[in-house]
């Protein structure tokens, strides 16, 4: 079993109160390793020393060359350690070890990307209207920056606030889900090895309520960024109102996944199962609402199903397992839960509802993949973010109705649109109130395009320009060159 601390002003340290917490692999439940379990004692040492770091440190004045060099040298770290990064995320999260080291190619192509990134940007010469006088507009670090990362793509995640926040000089404190720290902590030791200054990146590792609540809270810390659920979310923000910090949101989605009846048929429906049932459908912008044109309603839903069905669970280390268990208990009853809510709304339950039954899952926190038919756009089912391995299908007529109901939503993350007519593709996708849109594929994402939703699916963007423009403030410099009394008074 691995022993591991948090990492406060350059020194690794266990949590003041001694507490600890055991971390387990969701696919048999072992004990997998120790880690402190930390509360406000802990936080507060760690804002104080990012507090102290940015003031008084060289960090922020080091230039954003050698900032993105070692930014850049994280991201060579993380390629030398991925398998070992990659197995303690499957062991951590339970997702397949293809997907974790998929994960973290792209999660060094981050620190790479931001790496580059960091000097491009020497602002903007503005040409003032004042006549003897010069006017530019540049961009500096924000301050302390409190990051809060979820359990379902943790490292993933971790990146897409660690480096843009680095490369633009801020100081940090990274809280990772209290479920899933290992990786994060991991890529921690290599920003230690790239050779970040005492204070720059701290981490503190402890329960939302215990640590995250503070960062949200202090006046010390100048941005929250967090990832994850709406209340928690509402949370973050309210908290923030103390000192009007910068607030960066990204909570979730319930995504339309929609399939007109001239789309290819067989790629529409491969990639309808991936959209909802990739990493048990935990995924934010997972396309859990699937709206298929009724005129290809029934032979595309048999098509699912028969394909559903034969998805392997498993253990994912198993190379021929192709969707892992969800991450707790907690959360396996929740989305049970929401089978049943689904039931007792009406619902047609055509798939999956229950537990596999299969020898040697039953350690683990399996759900079978499940598919609900005739849904109404209102069931709660289709409306909140279910975050597991369920398929909720509306049916549609026109296209007109199509946007209807896609945007029939509090939440605004993705969507898809499955069509061969690209005329049609390009009404639709831009009438739909989502932060990303794809045309005939589902899930892409790359560090040079911003991420981030419309509506309850947050504030602000991560990733591409946008996302190390969340971690700057911007300043308005302006140079009278030739000064003289004005005789005004």
């Amino acid at each position: 079993m691995m022993k591991k601390n948090m990492y406060i002003n350059g020194e690794w340290t266990a949590a003041t109160n001694g507490h600890t917490r055991t971390i387990i692999n969701p696919f048999n439940q072992e004990t997998i390793a120790e880690v402190p379990e930390g509360d406000e004692t802990d936080t507060q040492s760690a804002i104080l020393a990012a507090r102290e770091a940015f003031d008084n440190g060289e960090w922020r004045h080091t230039s954003a060359t050698e900032r993105g060099k070692l930014v850049q040298k994280v991201a060579e770290l993380i390629e030398r350690d991925q398998q070992e990064l990659a197995e303690l995320e499957t062991l951590d999260s339970g997702k397949t070890l293809t997907e974790s080291i998929d994960d973290m190619k792209t999660i060094a192509e981050v620190f790479r990307y931001y790496g580059g990134l960091a000097d491009k940007d020497g602002g903007e010469v503005i040409e003032s209207p004042i006549p003897d006088s010069r006017s530019k507009v540049v961009r500096e670090p924000v301050g302390v920056c409190g990051q809060i990362t979820p359990w379902n793509y943790p490292l993933l995640q971790a990146s897409w606030k660690l480096a843009p926040a680095l490369a633009a000089g801020n100081t940090l404190i990274i809280k990772p889900s209290e479920i899933t720290p290992l990786t994060t902590i991991k890529v921690m030791e290599l920003i230690e090895e790239a050779g970040v200054p005492k204070g720059v990146a701290n981490l503190v590792l402890g329960s939302g309520a215990k640590t995250g609540q503070l960062l949200a809270e202090s006046h010390s810390v100048d941005l929250i960024s967090f990832t994850g659920g709406i209340e928690t979310g509402r949370k973050v923000m309210t908290a923030a109102t103390g000192n009007f910090k910068k607030v960066a949101l990204e909570l979730g989605g319930k995504n339309p996944n929609i399939v007109f009846d001239d789309a290819d048929f067989d790629t529409a429906v491969d990639q309808a199962l991936n959209a909802v049932f990739f990493h048990a459908g935990q995924v934010c912008s997972a396309g859990a609402r699937l709206l298929v044109q009724d005129s290809i309603h029934d032979p595309f839903i048999e098509a699912l199903v028969e394909r559903a069905k034969q998805i392997k669970l498993g253990n994912g280390f198993d190379g021929s397992t192709q969707s892992g268990p969800l991450i707790s208990k907690e959360h396996r009853e929740k989305v049970e839960n929401y089978v049943q809510i689904g039931i007792q709304e009406g619902a047609n339950l055509i798939t999956g509802g229950k537990r596999p039954k299969a020898e040697g899952l039953q350690a683990g926190f399996f759900f079978e993949p499940t598919i609900f038919t005739e849904c109404e756009t209102s069931m709660r089912i289709v409306q909140e973010e279910t975050f597991g391995p369920l398929l909720t299908v509306e049916r549609f007529n026109t296209e007109e109705e199509a946007v209807q109901l896609a945007n029939d939503s509090k939440y605004g993350l993705a969507g898809a649109v499955w069509t061969t007519d690209i005329r049609k593709a390009e009404r639709v996708v831009s009438e739909l109130r989502m932060g990303t849109v794809w045309i005939n594929d589902f899930h892409p994402y790359f560090a040079q395009a911003p991420w981030g939703g419309y509506k309850a699916s947050g504030i602000g963007r991560e990733l591409g320009k946008q996302g190390l423009e969340e971690y700057t403030e911007v300043k308005h410099v302006y140079e009278n060159t030739n000064p003289a009394p004005l005789h005004w008074f």
